[in-house]
């Protein structure tokens, strides 16, 4: 009879596994909005009025990591002031499919959800 323990399972997600920070930066409610707004080349400013809360410097920070993984591009304009705008990049479009069915999803499910929270609140509220 064998009495040599089993190995403990080993984690799914190890500390070092190189997708944790990938998914950090792409999970983030700011990364996951500014990828659906640039649906065409936009300005900083113009990205900044279509996220309604969003500040600029959390703005800024969030462009950089998205430029930073590859997902976007950055472009100066050669205007008077001068411009940026940005844009996805191939591997930033091979994002959006994924990142649209989530998005529907959210959107599809989002009075559920809600109602989830409602219900647990409640029940928490109670106890």
């Amino acid at each position: 009879m064998d009495t040599t323990p089993a190995p403990a399972e080993a984690p799914r997600f190890s500390a070092d596994c190189p997708s944790r920070p990938i998914l950090d930066q792409v999970a983030d409610k700011w990364s996951m909005m500014v990828m659906e707004v640039l649906e065409r080349p936009t300005r900083f400013n113009e990205i900044k009025r279509q996220l309604d809360g969003v500040t600029q410097r959390v703005l800024t920070q969030t462009l950089r990591r998205l430029e930073r993984n590859g997902l976007i591009r950055r472009r100066v304009l050669e205007t008077s002031p001068i411009g940026v705008e940005y844009s996805l990049t191939p591997l930033g479009e091979s994002f959006r499919g994924p990142f649209i069915g989530l998005l529907n999803w959210t959107i599809e499910h989002s009075g559920e959800v809600v109602a989830a929270q409602h219900e647990y609140d409640e029940r928490s509220s109670a106890r």
